[in-house]
């Protein structure tokens, strides 16, 4: 049972990175794109996102799926049905003939919700924070691309990576399915009715935990799109340097998941988030002032100050921010596994469907704001924003159980 358990935690952790990593392709293919195809910010942002809402929209059915068939034939399935799709972008010369590609290749992004219930089914309760989150550190497929996309496009051209991406998909498909197991009783009894599933998206503590996942998730997501590009266009980078010190955000928030989840197991999901949120909450906040230049009248005459956060001190900055995703990330779903421990796949489902949605409406509006106001730290005033409302809710939320009064009555010592 142990050798089964690590075989299919390693091969679906595997598999989850890879599609993880084609999920997130356009994060460094459509800056390339952008240049050839002469987008603005607010295209580009939707041509980087659009991957993004189809692996978001297609989790709830996913989810629910793997509860009634099983994780191995859902998660092999999906792999395949992306292979023809990430190739044919090879091919594509119009605007929305990758628009329309994107949204079969973003079907990657459901992989999440077929693997998280999948792996969990495996192990014990008091190991399953640990579990998630190392399957979930295959989020770091986004650092992966940053570090192999540039350097194929550098030396190939832009045309070459989708064939690259298309055969990768296909052995990790055939490496997942040698390697994986199933179990019968790990699938929901057949009796149990699509309807019934659905049930428990009554409980607003679903809604609750999406809105968190939203911030945590979705803000990795739409910032791990958009980082490279903000480089590019910020600090003058080129391409190479902007993709590497945009990994420094994306690699820690994807494999510091697997951290997330076992300090989710010691220490409890609300004590992890509410902490994550914090830390979030001042990043934003100092990321979102732009680059400032002023005049101050003084009795010595005008005097000039220039305010703005450097390459370097942004960077740190945002190498903060992923670790505390990975951990909030991690710490939502030990959220989701303790509540909800019948239900993980559809739960699983509609959670990370309203994180995947964050990362699709972020980009967008990212661009937008960038061309409306001309400000480019304004992508950060957004996801400050975001947070709060996560601090207030949860603020609320757990107040009830906060001020509980313990009523436990101590054991007397024996005499």
């Amino acid at each position: 049972m142990k050798g089964r358990q690590i075989s299919v935690l390693a091969s679906s952790t595997f598999a989850f990175t890879i599609c993880f990593a084609v999920w997130m392709m356009f994060a460094v293919l459509g800056i390339p794109i952008k240049a050839k195809l002469g987008l603005n910010e607010t295209q580009f942002g939707l041509l980087a996102a659009t991957p993004v809402l189809t692996g978001s929209l297609v989790r709830v059915p996913l989810g629910i799926w793997t509860d009634k068939f099983g994780g191995r034939i859902v998660l092999f399935s999906l792999m395949l049905s992306t292979v023809v799709p990430i190739y044919m972008i090879s091919h594509a010369t119009e605007y929305w003939h990758f628009l329309v590609l994107g949204l079969f290749v973003g079907l990657a992004g459901g992989s999440f919700s077929v693997g998280t219930p999948y792996v969990a089914r495996w192990f014990q309760p008091e190991r399953r924070g640990l579990a998630m989150g190392i399957f979930g550190a295959g989020n770091s497929g986004s650092a992966l691309t940053k570090f192999v996309a540039p350097a194929i496009i550098a030396a190939f051209g832009w045309e070459y990576l989708p064939k690259v991406y298309a055969g990768a998909m296909l052995a990790t498909a055939l490496l997942f399915w040698f390697f994986s197991h199933s179990d019968k009783s790990h699938t929901v009894a057949s009796n149990v009715t699509f309807a019934d599933q659905l049930k428990m998206l009554k409980d607003p503590r679903v809604w609750r935990y999406c809105q968190y996942y939203s911030v945590v998730f979705g803000g990795y997501v739409a910032l791990a799109l958009w980082m490279t590009k903000y480089y590019v266009s910020e600090y003058g980078f080129d391409m190479k340097l902007a993709a590497l010190l945009a990994a420094c955000f994306s690699l820690p928030g994807g494999v510091l998941r697997a951290l997330g989840g076992w300090i989710s197991d010691k220490y409890g999901a609300y004590k992890v988030t509410w902490s994550v949120m914090w830390v979030c909450w001042v990043a934003f906040f100092i990321l979102s002032y732009p680059q400032t230049s002023m005049i101050v009248k003084t009795v010595n005459g005008p005097m000039s100050i220039d305010i703005g956060i450097n390459a370097w001190f942004f960077t740190v900055l945002l190498f903060v921010v992923g670790v505390a995703t990975a951990i909030g990330k991690a710490s939502v779903f030990k959220f989701i596994s303790d509540d909800f421990s019948h239900n993980i796949g559809a739960v699983s489902g509609i959670v990370g469907l309203a994180g995947g949605l964050g990362g699709f409406i972020l980009p967008i509006m990212f661009g937008a704001l960038v061309d409306l106001t001309g400000v480019r730290s304004s992508a950060f005033m957004l996801l400050y924003g975001t947070v709060c409302v996560s601090l207030v809710w949860m603020h609320f939320s757990f107040k009830p159980e906060r001020e509980t009064p313990d009523v436990s009555v101590p054991l007397k010592k024996a005499a």
